[in-house]
């Protein structure tokens, strides 16, 4: 898969798995042609889908996240308004912008961009104006709004003694 290949495959499916297998897409199961059984690095297509990963990494038009079930999420620009007006709906960690930092050693380590740091100007201009329900349908099926919290009345206070 070339790379804009695979950005086109971000920006038609909106979001993509890195590599797990979920309710969207996964980058890496595109690549192999089929599901991959164990882990990607040990596929004998693993390099062209390091790659691949490295180049969305990279991409401006990407947000990479950990959004579908706390996974590595590839979310296209075109999507970040609504993801933006319904953010509340999940856990701060998946909405927060996922880095990867090279280390002197050669490792690879994660840096998280907090929510809502990493949102440009106009993208949060746009979320204003999208209902949460066109929001959850922009993003597809597998997104659902969280039940609300049963609301709690407080305790009828007992009525204040007067001293005798």
């Amino acid at each position: 898969m070339t790379p804009e290949a695979a950005s086109a495959f971000v920006k038609r499916h909106g979001v993509v798995l890195a590599a797990a297998r979920g309710p969207v897409p996964s980058i890496a199961e595109r690549i192999a042609g089929a599901p991959i059984r164990g882990s990607w690095w040990g596929h004998p297509r693993g390099r062209e889908i390091f790659r691949t990963l490295e180049h969305l990494s990279a991409s401006s038009d990407v947000l990479v996240c950990r959004l579908v079930g706390g996974k590595v999420s590839f979310v296209h620009r075109r999507l970040w308004p609504a993801l933006v007006r319904i953010a509340a709906h999940f856990p701060a960690r998946s909405v927060s912008q996922v880095h990867q930092v090279h280390t002197e050693a050669g490792m690879h380590r994660s840096h998280d961009v907090p929510f809502p740091d990493w949102v440009p100007a106009p993208v949060t201009a746009a979320a204003r104006k999208l209902s949460e329900a066109e929001a959850f349908q922009e993003l597809g099926g597998w997104a659902t709004p969280k039940p609300k919290a049963a609301r709690r009345r407080a305790p009828a206070r007992a009525p204040a003694r007067r001293p005798a």
